[in-house]
């Protein structure tokens, strides 16, 4: 039943797309702020085509920040069957298989791993231990979750090239819990290529393929060893020096493609880190230096960079033991923190929210969360409208519902961090927690 319920999910998404793709819904897509950015938009893809035609480098101005090999790949758009369309259907074709296999290593890993910690939970926490039939169907419901979500639908019908960024890191995540680590660092290291960002991911990375080898010799590991032990650094230079190699060898490889040049390195990279075009969009850079005096324009972009990475320090710390939920969390925080976000990274990190649906019912701000979401999907387009064409409202109306957006996913990765310890902590110490004086005990997280 599980999967027929799948398949109908898969079916279900793929028709919708198509239909909608027959409409004139992905050309005004294609214009919306919220949807594409200057580093996603296609129509800045064609418009490289366009000059490499004329033996004219797409780099030599300010127009495309797509990579050298990403762009060679998209290419390919133009030959398979129903043309441009049918290339990004066949991209999320794909995104539902690994979300499907994603999600069905998942439950295996966590019935595995309660398995190994059960005999430490408390025995009032029974009604919290999970069962195989309560995470069976898990994978026909990430499946039924993109299916639906308005993120990824929106994303392919503006045929964003951030469904590609995203395949690539779901390909990352995949091989991540299987326990392939060259195909896991191969692809996490073509994600940073494209993005640059996921280089923080070798870090959970790191972490997993080290806990594997150990779990390897010993089925029972319980991280008793120090994560800084002589076998553990071998691991993690053994993982990063792959990963390392990979990076090298995609740059090798551009340059090699452009003939020994390197503008396309400032093209991508240096776009993205140093942020010379603020066009409006759903994250908070555009805003803040479109009112940045330019002597302090340096230190603060350093500033919003370093905010976007620097989490994975104490993330590491907390969730050294949990290294898949580290990955992403870290994932989520990127996405929200990059300096040109989109709806494409909703897409990704909405669709793989229902991993942890175990943890669902400790979230605190649902209904909140929810309806800020829904506010601003209705009102960004809106108020972009009223300012930018209609000349009835001004920048802050809509930087003010950029920022909603912001605080949403601010709220929905707290409450998820939230209940996820807090569970933890209840499997542990049971549910129901009093004090010395026989009352009802609060537990604050801290």
């Amino acid at each position: 039943m599980a999967a027929i319920g799948a398949y109908l999910s898969g079916i279900l998404g793929l028709v919708l797309r198509i239909l909608l793709m027959q409409t004139s819904f992905p050309k005004w897509l294609q214009t919306m702020n919220e949807v594409v950015t200057p580093v996603t938009a296609w129509d800045r893809v064609e418009e490289g085509f366009s000059l490499q035609k004329e033996f004219v480098s797409p780099y030599s101005g300010d127009l495309l920040h797509e990579t050298p090999l990403a762009l060679r790949f998209l290419k390919t758009a133009y030959y398979v069957p129903f043309g441009v369309k049918g290339f990004f259907i066949m991209i999320d074709f794909f995104t539902m298989i690994l979300l499907y296999k994603i999600a069905a290593l998942f439950k295996d890993s966590l019935i595995r791993e309660q398995n190994i910690e059960k005999k430490k939970y408390s025995l009032k926490a029974e009604k919290l231990v999970l069962t195989p039939e309560e995470v069976s169907s898990l994978p026909t419901l990430i499946l039924t979750v993109h299916a639906v979500n308005p993120f990824s639908i929106m994303t392919l019908l503006a045929m964003s090239t951030a469904s590609l960024s995203n395949l690539v890191t779901l390909a990352a995540l995949y091989y991540f819990l299987k326990g392939n680590q060259l195909m896991c660092t191969l692809f996490l290291a073509v994600s940073t290529y494209q993005t640059f960002y996921p280089v923080i991911f070798i870090v959970p990375a790191a972490l997993q393929f080290y806990l594997l080898k150990e779990k390897e010799v010993n089925p029972q590991y319980e991280s008793s060893k120090s994560y800084w032990s002589k076998e553990a650094i071998t691991s993690y230079l053994q993982t990063v020096g792959l990963f390392l190699f990979f990076v090298t060898f995609l740059l090798g490889i551009s340059y090699l493609y452009f003939e020994g040049s390197l503008d396309f390195i400032y093209s991508t990279y240096g776009f993205i880190l140093t942020v010379p075009d603020l066009t409006p969009n759903v994250g908070v850079f555009w805003y803040f230096f479109t009112e940045m005096f330019d002597h302090f324009r340096t230190f603060f972009v350093c500033v919003f960079q370093l905010n976007a990475v620097i989490y994975t320090v104490p993330l590491t710390v907390k969730f050294a033991k949990t290294p898949f939920f580290l990955l992403y969390i870290l994932l989520f925080l990127t996405s929200i923190f990059k300096s040109y976000p989109s709806y494409a990274d909703a897409a990704l990190y909405t669709s793989l929210l229902p991993l942890w649906r175990h943890t669902f019912s400790y979230f605190r701000n649902s209904l909140f969360v929810g309806g800020m979401y829904i506010c601003c999907m209705v009102l960004a387009p809106i108020l972009y409208h009223l300012w930018i064409f209609a000349g009835s409202a001004n920048a802050n109306f809509y930087f003010a519902i950029t920022l909603t957006y912001s605080t949403a996913q601010i709220f929905l990765v707290t409450d998820l961090l939230f209940a996820y310890l807090r569970r933890d902590y209840d499997l542990y110490n049971g549910t129901e927690h009093k004090n010395v004086d026989g009352t009802k005990a609060a537990i604050v997280l801290e």
